[in-house]
């Protein structure tokens, strides 16, 4: 039996701040594989947001660890993530979806308060139309959030609240304690 390997302090207390949040209801988390080649610590999460029991935005989160630093990180730890979902049509052909989709990702880790520099990503929307033995549903569109950045320090329980905010509002989840009209039933109502 080998030996357990010895994990830099600083990258076992960022993996614990990441285990230790509680997403809300809807989103479940999962540790998954991360990818071995980018740093020499690397800890990752993929997870899904349900809306009445349909999946309807998955994203990953990759933690990079370079106890040495790395110069375009500016520092020793590096988030990573990717984040999809399928939109309404008419909201993926806005032209301002990026710049919203952008907001999105920095005010879920301000309200959070997850510090953080160089940060960096894009914001992607497709259309997608499906045609002879692919046809099916109408026009769909989707929008798809990477984007990377480094934590000032290595509690890293805000940006994983803040990822999964990220994840809600691209899923279209109403706020925490917030019930979306068409989820409202008159008293009395079955």
């Amino acid at each position: 039996m080998a030996p357990p390997i010895a994990l830099p302090e600083t990258f076992a207390r960022a993996v614990a701040g990441l285990r230790s949040a509680a997403p809300r209801p809807e989103i479940t988390l999962e540790e998954v594989g991360a990818p071995q080649r980018l740093a020499p610590y690397a800890f990752a999460l993929s997870a899904a947001v349900l809306r009445d029991d349909d999946e309807v935005a998955t994203g990953r989160l990759i933690l990079l660890h370079n106890p040495v630093g790395h110069e375009a990180w500016q520092g020793t730890l590096r988030l990573v993530t990717y984040v999809t979902a399928e939109l309404e049509v008419d909201l993926a052909a806005d032209p301002l979806l990026p710049g919203v989709g952008w907001t999105w990702l920095t005010d879920a880790l301000d309200a959070h308060g997850a510090d953080h520099r160089a940060i960096g990503g894009t914001v992607t929307q497709t259309m997608s139309t499906r045609f002879g033995d692919l046809a099916g549903p109408p026009t769909i569109g989707d929008i798809e959030i990477r984007a990377s950045w480094t934590p000032v320090d290595d509690d890293l329980t805000p940006h994983l609240l803040g990822w999964c905010a990220l994840l809600a509002s691209t899923a279209g989840l109403p706020p925490p304690g917030v019930t979306a009209l068409s989820d409202r039933r008159p008293a009395g109502a079955a």
